[in-house]
């Protein structure tokens, strides 16, 4: 048939004009040839973008068909970047070196580490995704130009890889479900260890842990989970924390968290990462999880109807441009010194509109705060549409180095709506799929180069003070690695300095040696310097013993004596080591800072993580029931309370076994595991009126999905509260009509719902009710709906 086409179209058009039919043809083969480059052109050696307004380029990149989203390739696709003013972007990877990365890291000698997850959404279905073909490679620079010129596969057959990590003469790699370290034997892998069988619980690829962020207090913390590693005495620890972001996960110079979900600019920790985790029934701990940015607009650069729900009012502005993150990720506070602007800078990633967006935060105690740098534009955009930014990162040469996936589909099956399935299809975003990119982007004129890691103790220990963060944290890790006690003198001549950041790096790096006492850490909890007081008293939990807790005791009744209410969270937060030697001293601590602090929410909450059972013998020490103090432990008590009510979760699951495995993998990480909700995420579904009323309604929600703010328990949710939208799993294939009936039901008899179970029948019906219905309800449309 289509040999017969061809045919009778060239014997028309050679009646007609052969010169037409020849145009046409060469046409068609360079359209071609521009899908062909994405699998077989040679990485670039040349390429750098200023701001795009600058470049003299060809009229059909400078004005793009957004009707169209053509593969293009590097040189073509950074000719559609806008930067911002005064830097420029720098091609250093593309395919076929590289393809699919998620996730990067750089070892000692500056080579590029990558994960490909070249598994993912081979098609809007999902068909095949489970196979095993991601892999971890090494990228070489052979030649020294910053460019890199040769891949080494490091391991394959991986499914659905995430995230890697250096340590120990390893390196960890995220595999869903496992955790796996692989010792590094000459570029090729030694015998694996399982590190945790659970590393992530099922889910679908957009709700699983990633990150693998090896911090300043020497554990690695991950996003979209609240577990933390550590390699200790031979041993892989595991312990518990605050549950963090989505995808990916930042520090900045003090060793404090950055992260995010999809629909949030920057959340970050006041604090350092380990306390404050110790009271199951406190929901939220004040400053933890604080929206350090909360403004969520963005400015394309480009119409961006292909995102999920685009169809939604609201989602696209008059020029069909995204208006708020919906798939924000990559958050990263950038470390790396050579941008010396004299501001802080978080950037974050959205793939979705194919920007890189810039934020400047600042420290006033232990707050930070933060607003977004430029209004009306980014610091990077594309009008490239399957330019797909997903991971930021510092690199050894200070630049700012960006993950680019380059694919058309980006959002995972399990959520993808009929909508943007259609925008799939329309521009031809299925294929291909062995793309990739890795970019940097510096300030122009910049001549830094990668600082190579040496192997001596005094040299790593001179690199603590480095500009750079990246250097100064690979420092840290390598003399804790390798155990480097001859480092020990030399770390303790940076104490005495005067770089802050050297004495900070100088004061973990000691603690990951086991090398640091009483003695030289107790001068730092007075020190006239806020942050040195915060960091050393951070690390009394790693150093304290019988022989030294007194000495720690007097030096903090020191600073609550003197008020310091910088310190105050961090002293209560530290209640759960000291009461350990010196119970009644301990207690006496909490009531002193209880009675001084009554107004402040941070002390209140700090004290509270550590009373799980013993809330309301403490209400007793600030008996003014006006306190915030008063007000905050009060409803703990009543949150006690409430969850001994619940019913029987081990009944549950095997009475709804699916239904408790959905729960676990699709709804927990938003709405929690006690259905309380989580800060930032979703509402509660415990007692909420939507879970256990109309069934139509609850079914109609799962189905399509809903948007927009929503009233639980005589209580108005949005954003940014909560995320503005609840994604319908309707369309998930793997996820049948029985899956959602026990889901429902589930949800219905768990807590303390005591609704009447969903049928299978039910489900249908409403589902076939909702056939032409392919958007997001609104609460209003619900109503209307199901009357």
């Amino acid at each position: 048939m289509i040999q017969h086409v061809e045919a009778a179209t060239k014997k028309m058009f050679v009646k007609v004009n052969r010169f037409k039919y020849y145009l046409l043809y060469a046409l068609l083969i360079a359209a071609c040839l521009t899908i062909i480059q994405c699998v077989s052109h040679k990485p670039l050696k040349t390429g750098v973008v200023s701001n795009v307004n600058q470049n003299s380029v060809k009229a059909a990149i400078d004005t793009p068909d957004f009707s169209r989203s053509d593969v293009l390739t590097p040189k073509q696709s950074m000719a559609r970047m806008q930067l911002e003013p005064g830097y420029e972007v720098k091609l250093v990877a593309a395919e076929p070196l590289i393809v699919a990365p998620v996730a990067i890291n750089f070892d000692n000698s500056g080579r590029l580490w990558a994960v490909e997850m070249t598994g993912y959404m081979p098609d809007t279905a999902g068909n095949g995704e489970d196979a095993p073909t991601g892999k971890i490679v090494i990228l070489n620079d052979d030649n020294g130009d910053g460019v890199y010129d040769r891949r080494t596969v490091f391991v394959d057959s991986l499914r659905l890889p995430r995230a890697l990590c250096f340590i120990n003469g390893g390196v960890l790699v995220a595999e869903p479900p496992r955790l796996w370290f692989y010792p590094i034997e000459g570029d090729k892998p030694g015998k694996r260890t399982l590190v945790d069988p659970k590393y992530t619980e099922d889910g679908n690829v957009e709700h699983q842990p990633n990150g693998l962020l090896r911090a300043m207090d020497n554990w690695i913390y991950n996003a979209k989970s609240s577990k933390r590693y550590r390699f200790k005495d031979g041993k892989w620890l595991i312990e518990r924390t605050h549950f963090r972001g989505q995808w990916g996960i930042s520090q900045d110079d003090y060793g404090r968290l950055y992260y995010n979900d999809n629909s949030s600019n920057v959340i970050g920790d006041y604090f350092l990462p380990g306390f404050g985790y110790g009271n199951a029934d406190q929901q939220n701990v004040t400053g933890y999880a604080e929206r350090v940015v909360a403004d969520n607009r963005v400015y394309p650069a480009r119409p961006t109807p292909g995102v999920n729900r685009g169809y939604t009012k609201g989602t696209l502005d008059e020029q069909l441009r995204l208006r708020n993150f919906t798939a924000a990720c990559a958050p990263l506070v950038y470390r790396g010194g050579v941008f010396n602007d004299g501001t802080i800078s978080a950037f974050v990633a959205e793939p979705s509109a194919n920007l890189i967006k810039r934020n400047l935060i600042g420290y006033s105690g232990n707050i930070t705060r933060g607003r977004q740098a430029y209004i009306g534009r980014e610091f990077l955009a594309s009008t490239d549409e399957r330019f797909r930014p997903v991971n930021l990162n510092d690199g050894p040469d200070g630049a700012l180095y960006i993950t680019d996936m380059y694919r058309g589909i980006i959002q995972h099956k399990t959520y993808l709506t009929e909508y943007l399935k259609n925008e799939i299809i329309k521009r031809r975003l299925s294929q291909p799929l062995n793309c990739g990119r890795i970019y940097k982007v510096i300030p122009k004129g910049n001549s830094a180069k990668f600082v190579a890691i040496p192997a001596e103790p005094e040299k790593l220990v001179d690199l603590l003070g480095h500009t750079n963060g990246w250097v100064r944290d690979r420092a840290q890790q390598t003399i804790t690695d390798k155990k480097l006690l001859a480092a020990v003198p030399y770390l303790q001549q940076a104490l005495a300095g005067s770089n802050q950041l050297k004495t900070i790096h100088a004061l973990w790096t000691l603690e990951g040696l086991n090398a640091l006492n009483a003695e030289r850490l107790i001068p730092y909890i007075s020190s006239t310097d806020a942050w040195l007081r915060v960091e050393a008293i951070s690390i009394v939990p790693s150093v304290v013993n019988k022989a030294s807790y007194k000495s720690y005791l007097s030096a903090l009744q020191r600073l609550v004596q003197n008020r310091d209410e910088v310190t105050a969270p961090y002293i209560a937060y530290l209640y759960p080591v000291l009461s350990r030697y010196d119970k009644p001293g301990a207690d006496k601590l909490l009531q002193q800072l209880a009675t001084l602090y009554p107004q402040n929410k941070y002390v209140a909450d700090a004290i509270i993580s550590n009373l799980s059972g013993r809330e309301a013998q403490f209400t007793s020490v600030v008996k003014d029931t006006a306190t915030v103090f008063f007000k905050r432990l009060s409803k703990i008590v009543n949150n006690r309370k409430s969850r001994l009510l619940n019913n029987d979760p081990l009944k549950l699951k095997k009475e709804f076994p699916r239904g408790a495995t959905i729960f676990s993998t699709t709804c927990q990480t938003c709405h929690g595991a006690d259905g309380n909700g989580i800060k930032g995420l979703a509402p509660p579904f415990n007692r909420s009126q939507w879970v256990t009323g109309d069934k139509r309604k609850l079914i109609g929600i799962v189905l399509n999905g809903l948007t927009g703010p929503v009233e639980v328990n005589d209580h108005l949710y949005k954003a940014p509260e909560i995320n503005g939208d609840m994604p319908g799993i309707g369309g998930a294939k793997e996820i049948s009509d029985a899956d959602i009936a026990q889901l429902l039901s589930f949800l219905r008899r768990s807590w303390q719902n005591k609704a009447s179970a969903v049928t299978v029948k039910e489900v249908i019906t409403v589902r076939s009710q909702l056939k032409e219905r392919n958007s997001a309800f609104t609460v209003e449309e619900l109503e209307k709906v199901f009357p």
